[in-house]
């Protein structure tokens, strides 16, 4: 009986062991994610690799290679990267943000605010339109020619559009530009303020800019191109509203986890985060928000590959609209990709199952890649 007993107990704790790996796979995800980010990083030769993660509430940060090949400096969490286009996301915020505070509805049409483009096809364009790429046609960069405010209305003045806004989704840099000169605006201070003095603070992101300052240079990741020489972003006409937001994965993560609803918020910025995953436009799988673009989840790895194709980027695609606009949904794959000459970004995250992941590089490679890495890392985390 006593040696019965013995073999019971170690039987328990044998079984204790395995459920406790099972809850808390901690061995099994650092293993994952330390070959998934070796295979990449030596596919596509990037110098260096953030990836944050967050679980349940847990967060786990690795950091692979140097900011620099130059100096060696490693990749910490508070490294700051070039998000490009993920800089959209903060566009979004800070218009639903506007709309919360009663200071700009997203129904309203471009003239409203921008009156001197009264008369033109532009000014009946409304702001959701600009928020979700349905305007009617803009090319995906502000045109060369363009280099200030002025001639940046000039342009918008004599701008055609393709189709009739809501009827066709074309990714492009001007319009979402526009929300933000149309936010700024309604907010009464230039926009790299709005969003470095008041969205930023507000969302507890420390470590997130425009420009980035002086005392922080050294944070900086330098970028490289396709070619391997070293890049940064040489801002243009609307850089500020479209991509020019130099984060952190430690930032970045803690916006992913307000979007998840576990950070403390007040309650016009939690309305807000809500507002921009409310879902306007179908488009295949994917349902266009606010920027965002999110699935049905469970979503299959070839759907979120086609969402996030080059041909979604450069190619105009037919939509759907969603009569009455669908609010914001838990069991959904929300994402967005971020590109700049020499960073590459993702952003993804499952409101359902509480996880979500951020994944900063110092060297544009494929969004197939970065989605490809992603939906390994998060789908081991279910």
């Amino acid at each position: 009986m006593h040696s019965t007993a013995k073999l019971f107990a170690a039987l328990l704790l044998l079984a204790g062991s395995r459920l406790a790996l099972a809850v808390n796979p901690s061995a099994d995800i650092d293993a994952l994610v330390h070959s998934a980010a070796a295979e990449v990083m030596q596919q596509h030769q990037i110098p260096g690799l953030a990836i944050a993660i967050t679980a349940q509430g847990q967060q786990r940060f690795y950091n692979y290679g140097v900011a620099s090949r130059q100096t060696g400096q490693p990749i910490s969490s508070d490294t700051l990267f070039e998000i490009g286009s993920i800089s959209k996301t903060f566009t979004a915020t800070l218009a639903t943000y506007a709309q919360a505070k009663g200071q700009l509805s997203l129904d309203d049409k471009v003239g409203k605010y921008l009156p001197e483009l009264q008369g033109s096809p532009f000014a009946e364009v409304t702001l959701i339109n600009l928020a979700t790429h349905t305007a009617g046609g803009f090319p995906l960069q502000v045109p060369d020619a363009v280099h200030n405010t002025a001639q940046l209305m000039d342009y918008l003045k004599a701008w055609q559009p393709q189709y009739p806004a809501g009827s066709q989704r074309t990714y492009a840099n001007p319009s979402i530009g526009m929300l933000g000169v149309i936010v700024a605006r309604s907010l009464h201070v230039p926009y790299a303020h709005a969003l470095e003095q008041q969205l930023f603070p507000a969302l507890a992101m420390p470590n997130s800019y425009l420009q980035v300052p002086a005392n922080k240079q050294a944070l900086y990741a330098q970028g490289y191109s396709k070619d391997d020489a070293p890049v940064r972003l040489n801002p243009g006409v609307l850089a500020a509203e479209a991509y020019g937001v130099k984060t952190s994965a430690r930032d970045l993560l803690h916006f992913v986890e307000a979007q998840l609803g576990q950070a403390e918020l007040e309650p016009a910025l939690k309305q807000a985060l809500s507002a921009t995953r409310t879902g306007y436009f179908t488009l295949g799988a994917m349902t266009q928000d606010l920027i965002w673009e999110q699935y049905n989840y469970p979503i299959a790895l070839d759907a979120l590959l086609q969402g996030n194709s080059s041909q979604m980027a450069y190619q105009s695609h037919a939509v759907s609209a969603l009569q009455p606009p669908l609010p914001a949904q838990d069991a959904v794959w929300v994402n967005k990709t971020g590109s700049t000459n020499g960073f590459g970004a993702y952003v993804a995250f499952v409101p359902a199952k509480q996880i979500g992941i951020v994944l900063l590089a110092n060297r544009n490679y494929p969004n197939e890649d970065r989605v490809r890495l992603a939906y390994r890392i998060l789908s081991a985390l279910e």
